[in-house]
């Protein structure tokens, strides 16, 4: 039986913690003894020992991918635990102590941005290239583009692997349910309803979404424009619903728990990313719904949305567009129906929670380990 150890430094449970969970619910237990390393006071460990793996705490290295402190403590966990393999999210300290301890090392890319010129060409590729060469034997990639942005920094394509997220499918609610939910909400019977899930951060694109929401509520569209999470842009948002007369028109619901009641009221799912994007979480729930979405042509989003198939793709920083393509599935039902019969057929033969785990799983047992060869 191979041994893995997973090492993430999130202290709160982002897109990487999700993965690990999603992971750990589906992963083969008969070939893999799977343990995690977090830094103490992780988010993350109620859900991990929930789900019967031991966490192995250490007091650095938290939110931090290179902490020189954290070598040392992490090599004592590895000695203890004896791993195969070392699979770190985000941790450089977790990569280094794996090499000096001899376990082979998976690395998951867990972001989509461009790299900096300066990382790119001559002696800054040559540097990153060897560090990361060197400290990683398999390389997960979440989306093409994230695999791309490796690539430029020298990082040998044969050592990546593209696997896309996976996600639990959502439960689909009663038509009560849904009633309930809208009211909750604040959505009137018989409007069409979009949503964006993301932080609100600048390179979300939320701007574009909320001009979107003015165009068409200008050509007289029946619809609410929904916007879940919280951030640093939540001040400027609000500006700018105020300024163009938006309050009955664009709702901000702030962080939410729980997702599902969101994406049942849904009609269309919307993603306006145009800085950082691997593979949208929420779009995935989405589609375990048959909810089509119109989204930015950045990042890792053509990896999930087929232009004209489960939805449509459209040019960064254009409302325009986004609002064109947002009315054309709120009007036309046939197109809508068809859209979103394939949304669920693209999810369920992509995008389980199952498939996810199966592929990281063919990762270690094709990779082996430190006592595997």
């Amino acid at each position: 039986m191979l041994k893995v150890l997973q090492v993430c430094s999130d202290t709160n449970i982002g897109g990487a913690g999700k993965c690990i969970l999603t992971y750990l619910k589906h992963c083969n237990r008969e070939k893999l003894d799977i343990a995690v390393v977090l830094p103490e006071n992780s988010l993350l460990k109620p859900g991990v020992e929930e789900l019967g793996f031991k966490v192995f705490e250490i007091d650095a290295m938290a939110d931090k991918s290179l902490d020189a402190g954290a070598i040392k403590k992490l090599l004592k966990v590895f000695k203890q635990f004896g791993p195969d393999i070392v699979h770190t999210h985000a941790s450089m300290s977790a990569r280094i102590a794996a090499r000096l301890y001899g376990a082979k090392i998976v690395y998951t890319r867990h972001s989509v941005f461009p790299p900096s010129p300066r990382l790119t060409h001559g002696l800054g590729k040559a540097v990153c290239g060897l560090v990361n060469n060197s400290t990683a034997d398999k390389i997960i990639a979440v989306a093409e583009a994230a695999k791309d942005n490796i690539t430029a920094i020298g990082v040998s394509d044969k050592k990546i692997d593209v696997i896309l997220n996976g996600v639990e499918p959502l439960r689909q609610y009663s038509a009560e349910e849904i009633a309930a939910a809208k009211a909750e909400y604040g959505v009137p019977e018989g409007h069409k309803c979009t949503a964006i899930v993301a932080r609100l951060n600048e390179v979300k694109g939320h701007k574009y979404f909320v001009e979107a929401a003015k165009i068409l509520k200008d050509r007289g569209v029946k619809a609410r424009f929904l916007i879940a999470g919280t951030g640093d842009m939540e001040e400027p948002i609000r500006k700018q619903i105020a300024e163009n007369n938006l309050e009955d028109y664009v709702i901000m619901l702030g962080f939410l728990n729980n997702v599902e009641p969101l994406m049942n009221v849904i009609d269309v799912q919307a993603n306006c990313s145009f800085g950082t994007e691997a593979t949208s979480l929420s779009l995935l729930e989405g589609m375990s719904l048959g909810k089509p979405a119109v989204v930015s042509d950045f990042g890792g989003n053509p990896g999930v949305i087929k232009d004209g198939k489960n939805g449509y793709i459209v040019p960064t920083h254009d409302a325009t567009a986004l609002a064109d393509r947002l009315e054309k599935l709120f009007t036309d039902e046939k197109l809508y129906g068809e859209m979103s019969n394939t949304s669920s057929e693209i999810f369920k033969s992509t995008f389980t929670a199952a498939v996810y785990a199966r592929n990281i799983d063919n990762i270690y047992l094709n990779l082996g380990g430190k006592n595997n060869g």
